[in-house]
């Protein structure tokens, strides 16, 4: 599998006319094609299997990471030159579909790895800093970073950061607690946000780097969810928390635009995530309904069912359409706010719905853990919450629409 990572990384570097033909959404490139085939296989036969136990035992895949970071999925849009797969957001579209498919804990720890940790670090940080917070190990599976954003009183309030960093001399002194955290447990290092001017408001952000562990820095109790549960969600509490004055990212101030670009770019993996809880509710309400009997024939051919079965394929296929657009826009340097909002929007809701339609087809079945559906149902809430509540995106595309409109009217 490994080496038709590799293969594909090398074609779809020969194939970049989808993304620049955003308008052609029918069919994937064969290369990605071939990817999301390897990644399903690969969901199928490491993921699927055990998806169950890890969810169950609130056990952290770090075996699966390491066999996903091999085949390049822990990096996929870093570019080669810089030890990653090279690929593009639509390739990281499609395999992070296919692994949420199979684990959506799993693929919550690779979104938060490729969007949120290595995203911003790719972007925004300086050679010297990538030796070290970029460093191989970060892409091949065998550590990941976190993103350390939200806290206990602040929410959607991205701007409302009461994390403090103060330079003295030649190091910044971090205070203050971020909440929900994913990957806190399991990272060695994070991307944080803190206040650096508090006359400044939202302008007084900054970002830094900060290995974990290191002193100053303590985690909270693992929480204890009610879906994604192999991931460990805690609070980083700092407390004088010394980093070396090289560690701002970017430049000071800067803090809430690096946050706010890496969110959009991560609400397209939040999509992918979505979407992979919400085919595989839909996978399995249309085995149990051709192979479960009532009435003497297969639940299947009861029109109510295959009502709930069109009703959750059209919105799986509708907020695929609506991702691999936002991806495809991405790639093409093109302005994909809104395109993300209504695709993250589109396909967190579609899992709830799909989620709790494969419960309802399930019947008894679906209600108890020797089936997954309860689980797909239990992952999918997370997704309308978290990188911005369904109502936040509500709020993003209504914006970006009214600009638009604004601005057509003008002429």
């Amino acid at each position: 599998m490994a080496a038709l990572i590799r293969v594909v990384s090398r074609l779809a570097r020969t194939n970049r006319g989808w993304s620049r033909g955003v308008a052609s959404l029918a069919d994937l490139p064969e290369t990605h094609d071939m990817l999301r085939k390897t990644c399903r296989d690969f969901a199928d036969n490491e993921l699927k299997p055990i998806a169950g136990d890890l969810d169950r035992e609130h056990r952290f895949p770090t075996e699966q990471i390491k066999m996903m970071g091999e085949l390049g999925l822990m990096a996929i849009d870093v570019s080669e030159t810089k030890g990653g797969t090279g690929l593009d957001y639509l390739a990281y579209a499609v395999a992070l579909e296919e692994i949420s498919r199979g684990c959506a804990s799993t693929g919550c720890i690779m979104s938060v790895n490729n969007s949120l940790y290595l995203g911003p670090v790719k972007n925004w940080s300086t050679e010297l800093q990538q030796e070290t917070f970029m460093h191989k190990d970060f892409l091949d599976g065998s550590k990941v970073g976190c993103f350390a954003l939200s806290e206990p009183g602040n929410g959607s309030d991205a701007g409302a950061a009461s994390t403090v960093a103060r330079l003295e001399g030649d190091h910044w002194v971090l205070n203050g607690t971020k909440a929900w955290i994913t990957n806190s447990y399991e990272a060695s290092a994070t991307v944080v946000f803190a206040t650096t001017d508090k006359g400044l408001k939202h302008r007084g952000i900054s970002a830094f780097l900060v290995p974990m562990p290191t002193e100053g820095l303590t985690l909270g109790k693992k929480e204890d969810k009610l879906g994604i549960r192999a991931t460990s969600t805690a609070y980083l509490i700092f407390e004088d928390c010394k980093i070396p004055r090289e560690n701002l990212l970017g430049q000071e101030g800067m803090g809430f635009k690096i946050a706010m670009q890496t969110l959009d770019a991560g609400r397209i993996g939040i999509a992918s995530q979505g979407l992979g809880i919400a085919q595989a509710s839909l996978e399995l309400a249309v085995d149990y309904a051709m192979k479960r009997e009532a009435f003497g024939s297969p639940i299947a051919k009861l029109q109510t069912v295959q009502n709930k079965l069109a009703d959750m394929h059209m919105s799986v296929e509708s907020a695929r359409l609506l991702t691999w657009k936002a991806a495809a826009y991405k790639d093409a340097g093109k302005n994909y706010i809104k395109e993300a909002a209504m695709a993250k929007l589109a396909a967190s809701e579609a899992a709830t719905f799909c989620a709790h339609q494969c419960i309802q087809v399930l019947g008894g079945m679906g209600y108890v853990t020797d089936m997954p559906a309860e689980r797909y149902y239990r992952d999918a809430r997370i997704t309308e919450i978290y990188e911005g509540t369904s109502e936040v995106q509500r709020l993003v595309i209504a914006g970006r629409l009214l600009k638009e409109y604004a601005d057509i009217t003008s002429w």
